[in-house]
């Protein structure tokens, strides 16, 4: 007998192996590749990180993995996380991240996590902050295309136009693209290949660019849609 819990429960989610590593955008340069081609490639500068605590089903409900990065003064650290990272037996850090994977049991608190997670060759997702453009119009913003730019037209060539209607439905409906901050959110960016690892300077080559201006923090971790164009497994 199938009870009312069972029914309206949500279905598990499916776990798998997942790598990750946070790391700051050092920028872009270029380099070539074995035919010589130019390869446009970001430069993060990968860990080191180190585990600060491993979840499990029977404790936590699910595998994961938490992961730290940054130094940071001591003082400048709360009681709850100074007890947390005191418990993991490791130094405060200024970033924290946790890495849901099915092989969390094979890691061990106080362990290391460099660049040498990633290989030259594996398919990633990168996330971190985008670049604050400040308040941006809707021409800028969202691409719109303005109004005419022949006679006729006032001075208000990048204006969004109608924003809704007069009597029906007499109000502007919620999530219109209009003017407002532009930028400074969470990205992420999916499916970029590494080109190269420097284990001895702990640098990652990604080809292609990555959200966040130089300096900012990123995560990369192991594809979640991989493309099969480009070679990745699941």
């Amino acid at each position: 007998m199938t009870t009312a819990n069972a029914v309206n429960a949500a279905p598990a989610r499916p776990e798998r192996k997942m790598s990750g590593v946070l790391g700051t955008k050092v920028g872009m340069t270029q380099v070539f590749d074995d035919s010589n081609r130019i390869v446009p490639v970001t430069v993060v500068k990968a860990g080191p990180c180190v585990v600060t605590q491993v979840r499990t089903p029977s404790v936590d409900g699910y595998n994961a993995v938490q992961i730290a990065f940054g130094a940071i003064d001591p003082r400048k650290v709360n009681k709850p996380e100074t007890g947390h990272f005191s418990k993991a037996g490791v130094t405060p850090r200024r970033h924290l991240a946790e890495l849901r994977t099915s092989d969390a049991s094979e890691y061990e608190v106080g362990q290391e996590v460099t660049a040498e997670t990633f290989a030259a060759g594996a398919v990633v997702d990168v996330s971190g902050t985008s670049k604050g453009k400040g308040t941006a119009g809707v021409m800028k913003r969202h691409g719109f295309g303005g109004l005419g730019a022949s006679h006729g037209t006032q001075r208000k060539h990048r204006s969004p136009g109608s924003i809704g209607g007069c009597a029906t439905p007499a109000r502007v409906f919620k999530g219109t693209r209009m003017a407002g901050r532009m930028g400074n959110e969470k990205t992420t960016t999916q499916n970029l290949t590494v080109h190269g690892v420097d284990a001895d300077a702990g640098l990652l080559l990604i080809r292609g660019a990555v959200p966040g201006p130089r300096g900012g923090l990123v995560l990369v971790t192991s594809a979640a849609k991989v493309d099969p164009a480009k070679g990745g497994e699941q």
